[in-house]
């Protein structure tokens, strides 16, 4: 394999604050000879002189779209508008193989410059598992806000903080003795979270997964205060929350936090809004009588910035230290390009190889 060159490019969202790779994990690829160039952030939640120290080349953001060819590019939210054409190889979640709203357009993008898109949600092993993902902290931040938000306590804008002070803050927060809660995916990385900070909280919540989803209870859905939704569906799944269950004069559900804001696909198990929120209003009516309140930001792990991407990056890193497209989980992302290439009539140019 020829020398890896990472970027780590500046993220363009005002809110976002996590980095895919910390600087404890640069230092162990600088010593196993991965050039490391990383953009200045003034929203990272590490600073820039912290990866310099550990060994990495700082350049100004935005400058990896002159990088050379064979530069592999690591974000993680989406890509600047311009250029229209990208010819490196990128590593992020680019939300485009479900066909979600720009999807069509972002590959069109890759396709048309030769490059190669490597989506970090398809980062998996040999049974399709998950390798690196911020599950376990989107889960917890869901289930946290809507806590605050049911209690009379969530107050907007959000701004980042870290586990300690929004513990404190679950914890002092004061109690109702009728709530209830529901998760829904609670085996999954994002339920385990979600579980997590309800208990924190001081709630025993009910959990559901695939066992009591195969054969979906609405009305049992219906019964409790605070719904979280983390299940991220693969396969047409029959929606959890439909729009007329929001006008059925026996719903109790007040919260509803969709954790996995899968909102413009075609799979999304909560087609009852039509875009996310934002930490500026974090919260959204979608009905008045009987009130229903959405949460549903994508990019939750932000508000815990330092503890999500140290959880990330050390998943990560292994895999950046085994970069190769030609086996393993990276030729299953660049598989996983090619062929929603394929489905969009694309014809994809050569991205690099290793």
């Amino acid at each position: 394999m020829t020398e890896l060159h990472l970027w780590l490019r500046h993220e363009t969202r005002s809110t976002e604050r996590r980095t895919p790779v910390v600087p404890d994990d640069v230092r162990r690829l600088v010593a196993a000879g991965v050039r490391l160039t990383v953009e200045d952030s003034p929203q990272r939640v590490f600073p820039a002189s912290r990866y310099e120290a550990a060994g990495a080349r700082i350049v100004p953001a935005g400058t990896w779209v002159s990088a050379p060819p064979q530069t592999v590019v690591l974000g993680l939210k989406e890509l600047p508008d311009e250029p229209d054409r990208l010819p490196h190889r990128h590593i992020l979640f680019g939300h485009a193989y479900k066909e979600q709203p720009g999807a069509e357009a972002l590959l069109t993008r890759f396709a048309a410059g030769g490059g190669a898109l490597l989506d970090l949600e398809y980062l998996v092993d040999d049974a399709g598992r998950r390798l690196a993902a911020f599950g376990f902290w989107a889960g917890y931040l869901g289930a946290a806000l809507a806590v605050l938000h049911h209690r009379g306590t969530l107050t907007a804008p959000l701004h980042p903080t870290d586990r300690e002070q929004l513990d404190r803050t679950l914890r002092a927060a004061p109690g109702d003795a009728d709530f209830t809660a529901l998760v829904v995916g609670a085996l999954g990385r994002s339920g385990r979270g979600a579980l997590a900070a309800f208990t924190t909280a001081g709630v025993d919540p009910v959990r559901w997964d695939l066992a009591e989803t195969r054969d979906l209870d609405r009305a049992a859905l219906l019964a409790h205060d605070v719904l979280v939704n983390c299940v991220l569906a693969t396969t047409p799944v029959p929606p959890f929350v439909r729009e007329e269950d929001l006008d059925d004069p026996a719903r109790r559900l007040r919260t509803l936090c969709d954790v996995t804001c899968d909102v413009g696909s075609p799979l999304n198990v909560l087609p009852v809004y039509d875009r996310t929120t934002e930490w500026s209003d974090p919260v959204r009516r979608l009905r008045k009588e009987p009130p229903l309140d959405l949460i549903a930001i994508d990019n939750l792990p932000s508000l815990l910035p330092s503890e999500s991407s140290a959880y990330f990056s050390a998943a990560l890193t292994p895999w950046l230290l085994d970069f190769r497209t030609d086996a393993g989980p990276w030729a299953r992302c660049l598989d996983r390009y090619r062929l929603a290439c394929h489905a969009y009539g694309l014809t994809e140019g050569r991205p690099g190889r290793d």
